[in-house]
């Protein structure tokens, strides 16, 4: 189970829907439908975790949000000025976020000087110095146009950041997604990471 490999782990907005801390109504079209489904097939177990998580946390000195510190529910980390509102509330050099499915890195400089953008696989980052806002990208559903699953590697000692992507069996993922009767919307988008 996750909870044994992960020191630390987040509830999202589809988290907290199917535990009933949001209501299933807050979520529309497709993603409300998986809510309900995922409400009707959560294993007791997987129930209980999902009870003890919340939305933000801190982890050696980072400062971790499902999404930003200004709503670490629902606000997505897309733009400057949410990235700044965020560096700004987080009290922490470094954040990571999630909730927008799009790999990100955002850092700052000075004082309010950004830079940065989409964060492809390769994607190196010197965090010596600076403030920054990470995001690894989404291990499922990906909406950044690569459909690998993403993941960030991240070196506090030596300060250093990496973007990467790996393959994962999409077919099998888009079957048992069929099979579950779930909308198709949700096994087609994995093939362009949209």
């Amino acid at each position: 189970m996750l909870a044994e490999r992960a020191d630390v782990c987040l509830a999202g907005n589809h988290d907290l829907g199917v535990i009933g801390a949001i209501d299933l109504a807050e979520f529309g079209g497709e993603a409300g439908i998986a809510a309900r489904w995922t409400h009707e097939v959560l294993e007791p177990e997987a129930r209980g975790l999902l009870e003890r998580l919340e939305p933000v946390g801190t982890a050696h000195g980072v400062a971790l949000y499902h999404g930003s510190a200004r709503d670490p529910i629902w606000e997505y980390v897309l733009t400057d000025e949410a990235a700044l509102a965020t560096l700004e509330l987080a009290g922490s050099p470094l954040v990571l976020v999630g909730h927008s499915h799009v790999a990100l890195r955002v850092v700052r400089s000075g004082d309010v000087e950004l830079d940065g953008g989409l964060a492809s696989a390769g994607t190196e980052l010197e965090l010596d110095g600076a403030q920054a806002v990470l995001n690894p990208g989404s291990v499922g559903q990906p909406r950044d146009g690569d459909p690998r699953a993403a993941y960030l590697l991240l070196d506090l000692d030596t300060r250093r950041a990496s973007f990467r992507r790996v393959e994962y069996d999409i077919e099998r993922t888009q079957q048992e997604i069929r099979e579950a009767g779930l909308p198709e919307l949700l096994a087609a988008r994995l093939e362009v990471g949209q």
